[in-house]
């Protein structure tokens, strides 16, 4: 997934640099493009709802080990932790990749038309 995420964003980039084109290949490009938004967006729910069980699961060990003192809980936290850091790094992709997106989105929507552009120069 990240390995197609990453080239997709490349492929669209590479396209926006293309000033050239006209209105009907850019409304087919943004229907394309809203499409692969949507199966990353699920992409990243079903992430996140993973991701969120799996920090349950070590939050709900680490306080039974720490109430019982059961020295066997200890492999089944380091085994969360090590399920949790590659989670964490994959939805920080996921989700950082689905912004850019949605930028992209809105730049191909301004080679057609006056659109809604956000000021990077603004911090909040």
């Amino acid at each position: 997934m990240k390995r197609r995420i990453l080239q997709y964003l490349r492929y669209i980039d590479g396209i926006l640099e293309d000033n050239a084109k006209d209105e009907e290949y850019w409304e087919n490009v943004i229907r394309k493009h809203k499409d692969q938004i949507a199966f990353f967006s699920h992409e990243r729910l079903i992430h996140l709802i993973v991701f969120a069980l799996v920090s349950v699961c070590t939050v709900i060990s680490i306080m039974t080990f720490i109430v019982s003192g059961h020295v066997e809980l200890i492999p089944l936290i380091v085994l969360f932790f090590v399920l949790l850091i590659p989670y964490c790094a994959h939805y920080y992709l996921l989700e950082n990749s689905v912004q850019k997106m949605y930028e992209q989105y809105d730049e191909m929507i301004n080679k057609t038309e006056k659109y809604f552009r956000v000021d990077k120069s603004l911090k909040k």
